[in-house]
């Protein structure tokens, strides 16, 4: 993905210190798979903006502009924390979310407003699902390589964790796979309820293996 800072890079100087900087990677990737989504949005809505009408259009390219702006903001934020501690990233988190929310309730308008194609609707979701299933399986294989920094006794606990991740991303990848083989005339709002329960579920998940990695430290 364009302009998101390289993976902060692994302390393996003892098993507390590499929890800490796993601690780390789960707000990235947290980060990382909404900044995955804003691209994807903007990808599919760019390619399409020729097709809103012409009386439309300068306010279809005002409002993308905006999609940008608040993409840009979000993504920024994130590469400053490039090489912050886990303090930060929690106080960075909290700026985040508004935004991400900020980002979904803007385009769901542009969408209500310019997108009213059930296949430009479409289109946009399979872009977006792409985005979070190639986050969730980053996500997953970052947490196997992770492992293999900690001590044989503390393997158990983490190994749970990577299989739950890994169970998800398949649950998820089922479940999306599914609305995409089934979609039919569904309301954007029900696109998006599904990607907001596998979003939801990628959390959980990560959440999860955080804590786990937290309690092997």
């Amino acid at each position: 993905m364009a302009d998101m800072p390289e993976d902060i890079r692994l302390v393996t100087d003892g098993d507390g210190q590499m929890a800490t900087q796993s601690n780390i990677h789960f707000y990235v990737n947290w980060a990382k798979e909404r900044l995955d989504e804003m691209e994807a949005v903007l990808a599919s809505l760019e390619g399409k903006v020729g097709e809103v009408q012409a009386d439309a259009r300068d306010r279809a390219d005002k409002a993308i502009t905006g999609l940008r702006k608040s993409r840009d903001i979000f993504r920024d934020t994130v590469k400053k924390q490039a090489a912050a501690n886990e303090t930060a990233w929690t106080s960075a988190k909290a700026t985040l979310e508004p935004e991400w929310n900020s980002f979904e309730a803007e385009v769901k308008k542009y969408v209500e407003s310019f997108s009213k194609q059930v296949e430009q609707q479409q289109a946009t979701f399979k872009l977006q699902a792409a985005a979070q299933l190639k986050a969730w399986r980053e996500a997953a294989d970052k947490l196997g390589s992770d492992t293999k920094h900690f001590a044989t006794e503390r393997q158990a606990e983490i190994d749970v964790a990577v299989k739950r991740m890994q169970v998800d991303a398949g649950a998820a990848e089922e479940k999306l796979q599914k609305q995409l083989d089934q979609m039919g005339t569904q309301s954007w709002s029900a696109l998006m309820g599904v990607l907001t329960e596998t979003r939801a579920a990628f959390d959980r998940a990560n959440q999860a293996a955080r804590d786990a990695f937290k309690r092997a430290a």
